[in-house]
């Protein structure tokens, strides 16, 4: 059954972000022993927002920006070419040792080499998102939103991030707004803060409407028991993610949707693809397909993306998952990674397996 959203809204969808760039080499080739790369701007979190604002539903940003830096006017100039409005705290550099936009630094790999990513997040300006910064009664209240869309990485950033993104949950719990949670665990992030982290998580997924995460995500962020992540045989996979959402089912009854991507790399260009979800006690799996992958990059916002707009859209359940899965495939065509469908039709393409010329 279509999950119930609140009508009188501005925003179809709400995402808390830290914004940076990505430098990938052309050609699929090492960063290493390259010297010319294509910059893009970059978050998973606008990743995941992008599918809905190309595909014209209205989408906002929360987020913080270098005051006077050209990298922040490159990103702003960049989220306003995807339709998405921006909302953004303007912080000041603070001389040249002070704040800065993350760099993504990553190549897409080619054939048997795989890709390889460094994130240089020192200085993060998103580091400081902080909730005193947005009012929330009137982005929730007077605006309204249908979706908030929260991920791991940004809620376990900082501490002042972590407070962000509960008082955003809390926020949108108060407005009847739903809530969408992409565990994301990062160790590096969790280090020296697992115990504050837990308790910061469990609450969020508490009032979630919708969770999304892997075996790992689900252990590491949540504390649930289940089996190791990990392997090649997509089928095990599919009955031990099963086994982890009866489990979870059973500690946050508030969230009627569960979902994740499945993938096994064959080589850095061909990968088999699946999804699972549960909505309910109903599942909707994809089986694993065979696809072509240019930067794999972002195909797993892509698939939360596609989902979302699907939920978003109201359509059947069975849908979601589908949209979503033919979302994510089609960013791994992509040299950004996010993706920028023209309209529904070339999504639904994707998942018909339809590759034929349009003219």
């Amino acid at each position: 059954m279509p999950i119930e959203l609140r009508q009188d809204c501005d925003f179809a969808l709400l995402v808390p972000t830290s914004m940076g760039v990505r430098l990938t080499p052309p050609a699929g080739q090492p960063f290493h022993s390259s010297d010319t790369f294509h910059m893009q701007a970059t978050s998973a979190e606008s990743n995941v927002a992008s599918i809905s604002s190309f595909l014209g539903l209205p989408v906002k940003v929360l987020t913080t920006l270098v005051k006077d830096s050209p990298v922040a006017r490159f990103i702003r100039d960049d989220l306003a070419r995807r339709h998405i409005t921006v909302e953004a705290k303007e912080v000041p550099q603070g001389g040249p040792w002070g704040y800065r936009h993350q760099f993504n630094l990553a190549d897409s790999g080619l054939g048997a080499r795989g890709p390889r990513v460094q994130n240089d997040r020192a200085g993060e300006v998103g580091r400081t998102l902080n909730v005193k910064d947005f009012d929330l009664d009137r982005i929730f209240g007077q605006e309204g939103v249908q979706v908030v869309h929260l991920s791991g990485l940004i809620a376990a950033l900082s501490e002042q991030t972590s407070e962000f993104c509960l008082e955003l949950a809390r926020a949108a719990k108060r407005h009847g707004t739903r809530i969408s949670f992409d565990l994301n665990h990062r160790a590096s992030f969790w280090k020296g803060r697992e115990k504050a982290l837990r308790e910061m998580f469990l609450e969020i997924a508490g009032v979630s409407d919708i969770l999304i995460g892997n075996e790992e995500d689900f252990q590491l962020c949540l504390g649930l028991e289940g089996p190791e992540a990990g392997g090649k045989d997509l089928a095990a996979k599919i009955d031990s993610f099963k086994g982890m959402i009866r489990s979870a089912q059973a500690a946050f009854p508030s969230a009627s949707v569960f979902a994740t991507t499945l993938r096994q790399v064959v080589s850095a260009n061909q990968h088999l693809w699946g999804a699972i979800m549960a909505e309910g006690q109903d599942w909707h799996v994809v089986e694993p397909r065979e696809i072509g992958v240019l930067d794999r990059i972002g195909g797993g916002d892509g698939f939360v993306g596609g989902m979302l707009y699907a939920i978003l859209r109201g359509w059947a359940p069975e849908t979601w998952v589908q949209f979503g899965w033919a979302s994510g495939a089609m960013v791994t065509t992509l040299l950004t990674d996010y993706g920028q469908p023209a309209d529904e039709e070339q999504v639904w393409s994707v998942w018909e397996g339809n590759a034929r010329v349009k003219r």
